[in-house]
Parts: structure tokens; sequence; C-alpha cells
């Protein structure tokens, strides 16, 4: 299947593909990079949180995390910060942050996908997080008011979006001065195949729509970001390309040897200057 041709079809597929992940969990699980029971894209998804963070969670948010790292336990997070998770899904990281800023701070989930909303709701029911509140909404648009956040996470979400440019411009305008943003996601180090980032089958499983690591940096201070600092997490090597190139009819062999080495689970900081304005 060829990607498709507008902003909105791509985000259509997303929120198909996520609301279907969402109606699945009760059955097994699944994840934004593939069927967990199927073990597809395994090398991306798994072993990501330790059972000491998750012990108290309900098992249903761990059936739905759809990540690609963990920028709860990489972010600094304190007490009365206000947080925003972008992307949120099921709530686990909404719900992991929400511990570490306790009662005197708040948490944000934003999502599209009206499932993984009810989903979270259920959670944090369960949970009996009185500090979470998800949101319904894009990425691209947050529905927060300007300078009202502390720390910015997000979990292998940014590159499924078709507009980056868009995500960080609004990231940058919803932080407080100072703020942080400090997301995990998957990012390209080299040329791809094109047969990679034609194939929507791979956008939706958290690869086609991965930015290469400088244009990833140049976005982030285009929209007015410093500090910015890029740390790989995971390299995925040629055995764990052909995990997720496997149903996406391609050459396996010879695209799994051409990525070698080129994709990586990142986690990536950046802040927002005190004292600047709201938008460069």
């Amino acid at each position: 299947m060829n990607r498709p041709t507008s902003e909105q079809a791509i985000k259509e597929l997303v929120r198909n593909e996520y609301g279907q992940a969402a109606l699945q969990v009760k059955s097994g699980g699944s994840s934004c990079c593939g069927d967990k029971t199927a073990g597809k894209f395994d090398p991306i998804t798994s072993n990501l949180y330790r059972s000491s963070e998750t012990g108290s969670l309900p098992p249903e948010a761990l059936l739905a995390s759809l990540g690609c790292g963990n920028p709860t336990a990489l972010a600094q997070l304190n007490p009365g910060d206000t947080v925003l998770d972008l992307g949120s899904g099921g709530g686990i990281d909404v719900l992991l942050s929400a511990k570490r800023v306790g009662p005197t701070g708040k948490v944000y989930g934003l999502d599209m996908t009206d499932e993984m909303l009810a989903l979270a709701r259920d959670n944090q029911r369960k949970a009996g997080a009185d500090n979470v509140e998800f949101l319904k909404g894009e990425i691209e648009q947050i529905p927060l008011p300007n300078d009202s956040v502390d720390v910015i996470i997000s979990n292998c979400v940014i590159n499924l979006s078709p507009n980056k440019d868009r995500v960080f411009a609004e990231a940058f305008r919803v932080l407080k001065p100072g703020g942080r943003l400090s997301v995990s996601d998957v990012v390209v180090r080299g040329p791809v195949p094109a047969e990679i980032r034609l194939n929507i089958e791979l956008w939706m499983g958290c690869v086609a729509g991965a930015l290469e690591e400088s244009d990833y940096l140049g976005k982030l201070a285009q929209a007015g970001f410093t500090d910015i600092s890029l740390e790989p997490t995971r390299v995925y090597r040629a055995e764990d390309a052909r995990e997720f190139l496997t149903g996406a009819g391609l050459d396996v062999e010879t695209i799994a040897a051409q990525v070698d080495g080129k994709f990586t689970s990142a986690f990536v900081r950046a802040r927002k200057p005190l004292g600047g304005p709201t938008a460069p």
C-alpha cells in the first residue's frame, strides 16, 4: 500500500489503527508497532518498563503501551510540575508521571482517538489518579493555553505526525519559559530506502514517518528550542528490521541489510528559553 497523499488521510489511518489497538487490549494487547501476540516489532516495544514501575498500574495500561521508550524514567519531573503527554494512548506514561509530580502537580494526556481516551480514563479510574486529565485533540493543535506546561513528554508518537513542524511549534507555545521537552521517538541516521518511506503499513508501525536525526534537531531549533540533545536508547540491527518489515510486501532480506543500524529509539531533550517570546 502506498503512503497517503494528504495529512488528513495519514491522520485517519493512524486514528483507525490506534482505535483498533485500544479495542484489542482486552484480548491480549496490541502495540503501535504491530501485534504483540504475533511478535511483530518486539525490538521496538518490548521491555521498556520495570515491574517496579508498573506493578501498581492497571494491567490494561501496560497492554496498551504503544511506545518505543520510557520518557518518564528519563525526564526530570518534580513535585508540583504540570506535565503534558502528547499522544497518551492507554495512559501508562500519564499515570507514571502523576505519581512523580504528586498531588500538587497535574498531568494532561492528549489523544485524538476516542477508543484510547475511553481506555485511558478507565485506567485512570482504576489507578485512582486524581491529578490526571485526558484531553481529546491533535498534537498539531494542542488544546491548552500559552505558557501553561512545565514538561512535555511523548512516547513514539511525534514520528507518526505528518506535520512535525506544527507539533514542535505547538509544544513550544504551551511550554512555560524554561519548560522542557523530554520525548522518546524513533529517529533515523542516514538515508532510508524509498520503499520504506512510501509504505503506509510501516508509517503506522512507527518507522516510515521517522525523521533523520539532523532534521529532528533542526526542526526543534527552528521552533525556538535551545539546549537540544538526542540520546539513542536502542539501535535496531538487520535482524530487528526483519521483524518489522515482515508482512509489509517488501524484499525483506535486501531492505533489512540496507537499514541495519539506521533506525534508533532516542530520548530527545530541549528547553524553551527563559524570558523569550511565546513563538519564534
